[in-house]
Formats: C-alpha cells, structure tokens, sequence
C-alpha cells in the first residue's frame, strides 16, 4: 500500500484537506493563463469506504480505476524521507498550490501563504509566471534540443499541463521521473500525473541527491541527455546543506547535451522588511525560504553553458507575450536554462 499506511486511515487524511481555496484573482500575466488548467478528479462510485463526492484527487493509486488511468505510471522505490503526514506544519509545496487557486492544501498551510500574501500579494503572480515558465521550458528543451527524459524535482502538486504532456507535444514517448518530498504531492501524483507520456513518481529529498539518481535511473537512461528541471526548489535548501554541491552531484551524472533548468527566489525587487516577513512565514515550514541575490543563483550554473537570454526574471525568459516594465516590478524570481559540454 502506497506509503505503507491503511487505505482508510489514509483517505481520512487526505479527505481532511480543505476544498475552500479562493481563485486565482487579479493575474497580471495574460500569458500565463494558457496552461493554467486543473487536473481533472473523476468522481468515484459510491462506496461504503468513500466519503461522499470522493475524487481520484483523494485516493492512493491502487484505488483508481483503470477506466481513469491514460498512460502507464508507477511508483519507484521511495527514499530516506519521512513518510508521515502531518497537517499541521506547512509545506512549500502545498503553500505554492494554495497561490496557484489550488485545492490541495490545509490550514496550516493557508495561514503561512496568507502571511507571505499580506505583504507580498504578488506571490500569486510569482507562482503563475513560474509554472508558466516551467512550460516554456520543457517546450523549448522537446522541440529546441530533441530531450525526451526529464528529471523534475520538487514537481509540487499536479497541475496541469504537466511536464510529460507538455513534452509529449514535441517528442515521441517522453518519459518523466517526478519528484518531491511530501507524501501528499506524492499520493496526488500517483493518482493524477497519466497521460501520454510514460512516467515515474518517487517520494524523495533534493537534499538526498545520490537516491534520487539512483531511482531515477531504474526509468531514465543517463547516458543520454536529460532534461533536469530545478523549478523553485533550491530556494527551500540553506547554504549549510550545500545546495551548490547538490547541483554539482546531478550535474555531474548527467551526459554532456543534457541541460538545466531552473527558477529561484530573489530578494533582489522588494524592501528588506517586506522579504523579512515573508521568509518568516517558512520558518514554521517542513523548509526554510533562502531568497539569494542574482550573482548567487548564477552560481548553480557552474559547469553548464547558460543560453539565451540568460539569467534573468522569470517572464523575461523567451517570453510568448509582451511584458510590460510594470510585469516585472515585483517578480522577485530569476530563471535560466543552461546545456551541459
């Protein structure tokens, strides 16, 4: 059984995730909205285990109809992570679903992401460009560079267009492994990440790099070029757990032509005391906020040949629409995709 806990006990968590979360409202970004779609949760019969109106959404993997399943998925072998959900300490990732209008995410994690929006209300806007650009990403790499293996750590919850749907419009049978540390993004995406690419979950820690490599190729073949995508993660990761020398370690197990792609929270755009207290929001979180000016983020890209545009604001990176100066004021992230020699 996924997780090792009891199919009710289970649901009983799960179930207890609140579905009150408010829309995305006042998006600045028009671009944005084309991938901007929820993963469908079909509706279950009823059963005398399930709630009412339970979806795929709330149910471990093995409960899910074939009916519902469009594309081979599994689970690969879970790292040294703590299994445990604990609703009651916010996680990043289920704070990010919270900006992006999504429903999977608790009071705990509410209240932190509502800290963070009273003094950065672009925080919403941030997330939105983000996974826009993650989609920008992933279509340049399949159409631009010919990478049909992706690495996606810290994929957070399942929102679609997912990595291996956006891939599977520019390359034949792409294959993605997705990764994160919290036993909820991991249940939600056994049930939800199908489709027409094949996939992998494995329920691991960035900072457990070596398993992650090791998992992952059960699925990917790393003697031919991956696609490693570090999507507003490494800012979860302080510099006395290395997160340079994580970056370095997955660098160095890809084959030259693989490339990396990344996004990274900055301090850079915003006054000290409105950065003070949105990083104290994560205090209390399952990880740390690490907002790092540019030449710092730069650093992650030792070793790679960074493309053009280079390192810059999420929406000025090979933007499908034009961006206004006043996009740009508070998008405090930087991105950047870089090739492998």
């Amino acid at each position: 059984m996924l997780l090792g806990s009891s199919r009710c006990a289970f649901l009983r968590t799960i179930l207890s995730v609140s579905s009150g979360a408010r829309p995305v409202k006042g998006v600045v970004f028009p671009f944005a909205r084309e991938w901007l779609q929820p993963a469908a949760c079909p509706r279950l019969p009823a059963d005398a285990d399930f709630p009412p109106n339970a979806t795929a959404c709330t149910l471990d993997a093995p409960r899910i109809p074939n009916k519902h399943r469009k594309g081979p998925v599994d689970s690969l072998a879970a790292s040294r992570v703590h299994d445990a959900i604990d609703s009651t300490r916010p996680h990043p990732a289920r704070m990010y679903d919270y900006y992006l209008g999504g429903k999977n995410h608790w009071q705990a994690d509410r209240d932190a992401a509502e800290k963070v929006l009273a003094v950065a209300p672009e925080a919403r806007d941030m997330a939105i460009v983000n996974r826009a650009f993650l989609t920008r990403a992933v279509r340049y790499l399949a159409r631009e560079k010919g990478i049909a293996q992706f690495l996606d750590i810290g994929t957070g919850m399942p929102t679609s267009p997912n990595v291996h749907e956006t891939a599977a419009g520019h390359v034949t049978n792409p294959r993605v492994v997705y990764v994160d540390n919290d036993p909820v993004v991991h249940a939600h995406a056994n049930a939800l990440l199908t489709g027409t690419g094949s996939t992998k979950i494995v329920l691991a820690d960035l900072r457990d790099p070596a398993t992650i490599i090791t998992a992952a190729s059960g699925f990917l073949d790393f003697s031919k070029p991956i696609g490693l995508l570090l999507i507003a993660v490494l800012h979860f990761i302080p510099d006395e757990e290395d997160p340079r020398g994580i970056v370095a370690l997955l660098r160095d197990a890809l084959s030259p032509g693989s490339c990396l792609a990344l996004c990274h929270g900055t301090a850079d755009f915003h006054p000290a005391e409105v950065v003070g207290t949105a990083t104290a929001a994560y205090d209390g979180a399952a990880a740390p906020l690490v907002l790092r000016p540019r030449d710092e983020v730069g650093r992650f890209l030792d070793g790679f040949a960074v493309e053009e545009p280079g390192l810059v604001q999420v929406p000025l990176w090979r933007p499908e629409a034009r961006i206004r100066p006043r996009d740009l004021e508070k998008i405090g992230m930087y991105a950047a995709l870089a090739v492998k020699d």
